[in-house]
């Protein structure tokens, strides 16, 4: 008679599907996957498995991972720019910003832990910090133009540049700020945007450098062609 194995299962826990639409099933799972392993290590299979769809439901939606995350981050965006307080709009610029930025904080906070490994992976994925460093700049334009400051032009794109990096910085100290008042994660953001405000007025010298630099060759012009006019008389 054959012996029985003496191995037992584990009774396997209950999976919680995602609920809404194939799309945001498909989000739903990546952040979840994204807190419990890193980005480089979720299949595309693992997301349609986890969400409850199949590989064709899940392409109808999606291209790649990169692409759920970019998704996310739109979502976001949106959640961000439908929450402005009009109160705000007779506060200077700096505290604006604030506002919007420490929202987005607060909407990004269910999800801390997939923020997290991403940070992680990134500090050791350049392929990943470079993508991710583009769809941080597209983001960080509305953030500004939601806080009224000019996001468009080679100007804008370098504010949301620099934006994008700081508040990267910022959500290196919000991952592991637990306390329920954010006191590391506010001055942080706030000695961010102090180095942001002196980089911007840096920045805008040096955009008049060129209009300077025309207003000087036009009077120069000037003269000479005085000069030159009573020569030919």
């Amino acid at each position: 008679m054959a012996r029985k194995s003496k191995r037992t299962r584990s009774p396997r826990a209950a999976v919680v599907r995602p609920t809404g639409s194939n799309r945001d099933k498909a989000i739903a799972t990546l952040l979840a996957l994204l807190a419990e392993r890193p980005f480089e290590k979720i299949g595309l299979a693992d997301i349609a498995e986890g969400a409850g769809l199949s590989l064709a439901d899940l392409r109808a939606e999606f291209s790649s991972t990169l692409a759920m995350l970019a998704a996310h981050i739109k979502d976001v965006d949106r959640e961000v720019l439908a929450g402005q307080d009009a109160d705000m709009a007779d506060e200077p610029q700096r505290e604006r910003l604030f506002d919007v930025l420490m929202r987005r904080l607060d909407i990004l906070a269910p999800h801390k832990e997939a923020v997290r490994s991403l940070l992680r992976s990134a500090s050791c994925n350049p392929g990943l910090a470079l993508a991710l460093n583009g769809l941080a700049v597209c983001s960080q334009q509305w953030m500004l133009t939601a806080a009224g400051i000019g996001a468009s032009g080679p100007k804008g794109m370098l504010r949301a540049q620099g934006l994008a990096l700081l508040f990267a910085n910022v959500l290196r100290t919000w991952v592991d700020d637990d306390d329920e008042g954010h006191a590391r994660t506010l001055a942080a953001l706030d000695r961010e945007l102090a180095r942001g405000q002196r980089f911007a007025g840096i920045l805008d010298e040096l955009c008049k450098i060129p209009e300077r630099a025309r207003a000087f060759g036009s009077r120069a012009r000037g003269p000479r062609r005085g000069r030159q006019a009573r020569q030919a008389a």
